[in-house]
């Protein structure tokens, strides 16, 4: 026999479901905009029917009923999408880092622009132009000096933007270190609280999702591995397990360096700082430090004309030019190689004193280091003190002590200005001008610029569709939830009137006995 407030049980058991559905859905309604959320269902099933075996009805036409009954609430997750994100997330941190960095390289080139490298490298040889025409102008002969002097302190400024980019982006990989070990610590931490959680039983809904919007966060720094173990989630980082449990092994930014080298990093903003540091940065520094060293000291070919007069003891394909050799006087032009305007201005006279004075070097470092770079490339201070000592002239008259200097030649000036459409020795596959080299480190930069905005883009259109993927299983639709809440409002409002009408029935029942039996 079936107990007489059967009926009220299954009543009170449609209530609480209906009461945990609606419940969750306001969950979900109120959470419908928060990042890393996933939403939540009710899993509701039949209750345990009742067994006739208990009433002795071994032959009764089928089971009662018992109602509904929930057994969990389970968010809505698809860890493949959750993998697949992570993936295209990192590929994103590394090609906005590479695109973030060539942008600066650009506005550090600042070419075309009126006031780069082009314009005032044009500007140089144009004034060593002007300085032809007229070698003795005092005019002329400081605007050479000015022309150079803006044209060093422009490769010290590119050399000393370069050194600043590079030390901002290793101090980010610093910065994103700290980062990523405040992540792996939530992570940690989340692991234990969901462990505590769901050894009672329960289902850790909201936890889990902020463990996974860390992972999430954590996978635009760097490229992560993650393996869900008894203890919660194992994070392997930079080719290390990171996070086991609650137990973390912090990362460091020397770990991060080595994993680079070792190809282990899998991606990220990180690998995108290291990579633009290491190859982007590194290669327009040494393209910068070739142009300025080139074009001091690097091989171009030059033909001195007939008539110069040799500086004494000039040794040119091992023939020695001196006045003891009665050689100093090119009888016909002579084609040779030079160690750039340094070893070109070697060559020629100054103004400077009343005997013939070779002319030193044209540009010098500021360190005093032996290696001219675009950082400590700068005009030889004896000539910044004294333009007069640029050397413009190739023939003297007389000899010995009556030797002098021919005021009005312009023989080392005409070829100084000439050097701009020579080609010179940057160590490539063959020589090239100094414009057309200093054009290709534009023309490279552009094409890379253009190339890294294009992946960036790229990543970031395959982040966003499969993120709209994972929304469209794991996130909250308003409209959905909505047809929920009036679905679960009905169910809960139909169960509240089955027990009001049974309860309608057991009080006719108990309060008209007595009627009844009379």
């Amino acid at each position: 026999m079936v107990s007489t407030f059967h009926s009220i049980e299954t009543a009170k058991r449609g209530i609480i479901t209906q009461t945990a559905a609606l419940n969750t859905t306001g969950h979900n309604i109120s959470n419908a905009n928060t990042p890393g959320y996933s939403r939540q269902v009710v899993n509701m099933t039949a209750a345990d029917p009742i067994d006739p075996i208990q009433f002795l009805r071994t032959s009764a036409p089928g089971q009662l009923g018992t109602g509904v009954e929930f057994n969990s609430i389970r968010r809505v997750r698809e860890g493949f999408l959750d993998a697949q994100y992570r993936n295209e997330n990192t590929a994103l941190g590394g090609w906005t880092v590479r695109n973030s960095t060539l942008e600066k390289l650009e506005t550090i080139m600042n070419e075309p622009s009126e006031t780069g490298i082009r314009t005032v490298l044009n500007n140089f040889w144009s004034a060593w132009s002007d300085l032809s025409q007229d070698p003795q102008d005092v005019t002329n002969r400081k605007i050479v000096k000015e022309t150079t002097l803006a044209l060093t302190d422009g490769l010290n400024q590119i050399s000393l933007q370069l050194d600043a980019l590079t030390n901002d982006l290793t101090n980010n990989v610093e910065l994103k270190t700290t980062e990523i070990n405040s992540y792996l610590q939530s992570i940690a931490d989340l692991n234990n609280n969901i462990m505590r959680v769901e050894q009672l039983g329960d289902n850790a809904n909201d936890l889990r999702d902020q463990r996974d919007y860390a992972v999430d966060q954590l996978s635009k720094i760097v490229g992560v591995n993650v393996a869900e173990l008894d203890s919660g989630y194992q994070v392997t980082v930079a080719g290390q397990v990171a996070v086991t449990g609650n137990t973390v092994v912090p990362v460091t930014s020397a770990i991060l360096e080595n994993s680079y080298q070792a190809g282990t990093l899998g991606g990220g903003e990180v690998y995108g700082m290291i990579y633009a540091r290491d190859v982007h940065v590194a290669d327009y520094r040494n393209q910068m430090n070739k142009l300025a060293n080139t074009l001091a000291t690097g091989d171009i070919e030059i033909t001195i004309p007939a008539g110069s007069v040799l500086p004494n003891g000039t040794v040119f394909n091992n023939i020695t030019y001196s006045d003891a050799n009665n050689n100093r006087t090119l009888a016909s032009d002579l084609t040779v190689t030079v160690q750039g305007i340094n070893g070109l201005h070697h060559l020629g006279y100054t103004l400077s004193g009343s005997t013939p004075t070779a002319g030193g070097d044209f540009f010098a470092t500021k360190d005093g280091s032996g290696t001219i770079t675009a950082g400590n490339i700068t005009l030889n201070t004896d000539i910044q003190n004294d333009p007069n000592k640029i050397a413009t002239s190739m023939r003297t008259t007389g000899t010995g002590a009556n030797e002098s200097v021919v005021l009005g030649n312009n023989g080392l000036a005409l070829i100084l200005s000439q050097l701009k459409d020579a080609k010179f020795d940057f160590g490539g596959s063959r020589p090239t001008t100094s414009d057309d080299y200093f054009g290709a480190i534009v023309g490279q930069l552009g094409v890379q610029k253009q190339e890294s905005e294009r992946q960036a883009q790229n990543a970031q259109l395959l982040t966003e569709q499969v993120d709209l993927n994972r929304q469209s299983v794991s996130g909250v639709s308003l409209d959905e939830e909505m047809s929920n809440l009036i679905k679960f409002q009905h169910a809960y409002s139909a169960s509240a009137r089955f027990m009001t009408t049974y309860d309608e029935l057991l009080n006719k029942l108990i309060n008209s006995t007595g009627v009844v039996g009379r």
